[in-house]
C-alpha cells in the first residue's frame, strides 16, 4: 500500500515527529492540541473553535467510517457544524484507507483534499500527547517537500473575526416566537439548530456588532477560538447589555467572555480540555455530568465579584466550568450543551434558557 509522502511535524521546543501524509500536500503550523474523543472527527474538524490549531487526535484508528454527503436541514450542513474545514492540519496515529458507513460518500482523504487541509498518520500520537501534557499546549509545524514555516500563534491575533459572520442572519423568523441575539464567535451549527427546535427567532450577528440596536428578548453567546481577551468589542457590548438585565446565556468562549464583561479574569490553561468525555460537577451538588469540550483558556472564579456564583466545576482538576448570576438572569457553562459530538445529558440548559426570557 502506498504510505504517502514522509512528513515531520516540528514542535517549537525541538521535538520531531514523522510520519506520512493523506491529505493536502502542503507545510503548515498552528497551536498543536489534542483531543481524546473516540468518534466524531467530522464535527470537530467543522468546529470553528479549533481555527488555527493542529489537531491530535489520541483515538488510533481514524478515518474508518469516512466522511458523509454535505446534506442541508433547516438551512444548516446536518452532518457538520460550520461549511468548512477549520483545524490548520490533523494528526493521527493510524489511517484507515478503506471505509464503512452507511451514511459515508467520501473517504476522510478525500475531504481533506478538497478542502486543502494537511494531515498526518503514522505518528506515535500517545508520545506527542504526553509531551503537550508534561509541557503544555506548544506551537508546531507540518512540513512536506521540505518547505519550512514560520510559527503561527493564533492565540496572539483576533481570530474570532475569520470565523464570525459578516453581517447578521434571521433563522426562524416569527411574530410569535421570542426573539434571541446569538453572537456569533465561530458558532457551532448545533448551537443554532437548539434554539430554533425551541421556537425561538434567532438574530444571528457579528462577534463585534452592535445589537443593542435590535429588539430582542434575550441573549446567547457563542463558541470560538483563540485567547478571549482579543475580543474587546464583544467584551464591552455584552456589558453594556447586562446593564439592561437581558437574559443572556454564554457557552464555551461565551462563559469566558461573560466573565471579562463582569469584571472577571481568565487564563490560558496548560493543555486545555477537548474531548466528549469531560465530567463536570453541578456545583454544590454530587450530580456529574459527561460534556463535549474544545477550549484552551478558562475563567478565573476567584476573581468573580461577590454576585456571581460558581455553577460548574470540572471534576478532573476543579477548573470552572460555568457561573451564574446570583440576582439577575445570566448564566453561562464552558462546555458545550449542544454536544455534536458527544453526549446530549446537559441539552436541558437551552431549556433553562428560555424559561429566562420574558
Amino acid at each position: 500500500m502506498y504510505k504517502g509522502k514522509e512528513v515531520k511535524l516540528i514542535l517549537e521546543n525541538g521535538d520531531e515527529f514523522k510520519g506520512f501524509s493523506f491529505g493536502a500536500e502542503h507545510s503548515t503550523s498552528g497551536e498543536v492540541v489534542f483531543n481524546t474523543g473516540m468518534v466524531g472527527y467530522p464535527e470537530s474538524l467543522t468546529d470553528p473553535s479549533y481555527k488555527g490549531q493542529i489537531l491530535v487526535l489520541t483515538y488510533p484508528l481514524i478515518g474508518n467510517y469516512g466522511v458523509p454527503e454535505k446534506e442541508f436541514e433547516n438551512d444548516f450542513l446536518s452532518n457538520f457544524e460550520s461549511d468548512k474545514i477549520q483545524v490548520q492540519a490533523l494528526v493521527v496515529s493510524d489511517y484507515s484507507f478503506e471505509y464503512s458507513h452507511y451514511s459515508a460518500r467520501k473517504s476522510l482523504t478525500e475531504w481533506l483534499k478538497e478542502e486543502n487541509i494537511p494531515a498526518i498518520y503514522g505518528v506515535d500520537t500517545r508520545r506527542l500527547t504526553k509531551t503537550l501534557r508534561e509541557r503544555g499546549a506548544m506551537l508546531g509545524k507540518i512540513i512536506i517537500n521540505n518547505n519550512d514555516v514560520p510559527f503561527y500563534n493564533p492565540n496572539t491575533i483576533d481570530i474570532v473575526k475569520e470565523v464570525s459572520i459578516k453581517e447578521p442572519i434571521i433563522y426562524n423568523e416569527n411574530k410569535k416566537n421570542k426573539k434571541i441575539v446569538l453572537i456569533d464567535c465561530g458558532v457551532k451549527n448545533n448551537i443554532i439548530r437548539n434554539l430554533i427546535k425551541r421556537d425561538l427567532t434567532v438574530i444571528r450577528v457579528p462577534y463585534d456588532y452592535d445589537f443593542l440596536t435590535q429588539f430582542f428578548d434575550g441573549l446567547v453567546i457563542s463558541n470560538g477560538p483563540g485567547d478571549p481577551k482579543m475580543c474587546k468589542e464583544t467584551i464591552h457590548n455584552i456589558g453594556r447589555a447586562m446593564k439592561h438585565n437581558i437574559p443572556t446565556f454564554g457557552i464555551c468562549l461565551g462563559n469566558q467572555l461573560m466573565a471579562l464583561a463582569a469584571g472577571g479574569d481568565t487564563y490560558k490553561l496548560k493543555y486545555g480540555h477537548r474531548s466528549q468525555n469531560q465530567p463536570c460537577i453541578l456545583a454544590n451538588t454530587k450530580r456529574c455530568f459527561i460534556t463535549t469540550q474544545n477550549h484552551g483558556f478558562a475563567v478565573d472564579t476567584n476573581s468573580l465579584n461577590e454576585e456571581w456564583q460558581e455553577f460548574f466545576v470540572n471534576a478532573n482538576d476543579n477548573t470552572n466550568e460555568g457561573m451564574k448570576h446570583k440576582t439577575k438572569p445570566f448564566f453561562s457553562v464552558q462546555f458545550h450543551p449542544e454536544a455534536t459530538p458527544g453526549p446530549v445529558d446537559t441539552e436541558f440548559l437551552f431549556d433553562e434558557f428560555v424559561k429566562m426570557l420574558k
